[in-house]
């Protein structure tokens, strides 16, 4: 009966992963934890990575990503602060155009993944990583997407877009991506 130990194993690590997950360390009203990290200047802007340059598709133009022909929109990365699972403003644009594209193709679905910078343990960063992809998903049922469109998966630190350990990489591994 090998199965009782694994079934009690993962039975811990789920109820630690839970545990992690729901503290927190408080933190300000930015979702930043020392204060430091709200103002110009610093934060992901500061470190190389804005809003016109992640991804690579420079969405400053105001059409935000947004296909006109119905195509899935090109902007599929939005970004968060350090330990923070607040939506942008300035991602604000890129989720409404997801949201209408779902919204428009309603036999489309999506993957939310969530992913973190390599700080904290493994099982808080799942955690993490799950709270950004349900708060992607929360946005999008606000703008009428439907549930059954979307699905959640958190990758935490496991997947990372960038290699390295100065804040320029852990600001491109700190993600949501749209996988349709």
């Amino acid at each position: 009966m090998q199965l009782k130990p694994f079934a009690r194993t993962l039975a811990v690590a789920l109820s630690l992963a839970f545990v992690a997950g729901c503290s927190s360390g408080g933190g300000t009203q930015d979702g930043s934890m020392d204060g430091t990290r709200g103002g110009a200047g610093s934060g992901a802007a500061g470190s190389g990575v804005s809003g016109s340059q992640v991804g690579g598709t420079g969405f400053g133009s105001g059409a935000a990503g947004q296909e006109a022909d119905g195509r899935i929109p090109q902007q599929r990365t939005i970004y968060f602060e350090f330990d923070s699972d607040r939506i942008r403003s300035e991602f604000e644009p890129v989720l409404a155009s997801h949201a209408r594209y779902l919204s428009e193709n309603g036999n489309s679905r999506v993957v939310l993944q969530g992913h973190t910078d390599e700080r904290g343990t493994r099982e808080y960063n799942m955690a993490l990583g799950e709270r950004r992809a349900r708060s992607v998903e929360r946005f999008l049922s606000v703008q009428g997407v439907s549930p059954s469109q979307v699905e959640v998966v958190s990758y935490g630190e496991e997947r990372p877009a960038a290699r390295g350990q100065n804040e320029e990489t852990y600001a491109q591994n700190r993600r949501v991506v749209f996988a349709y």
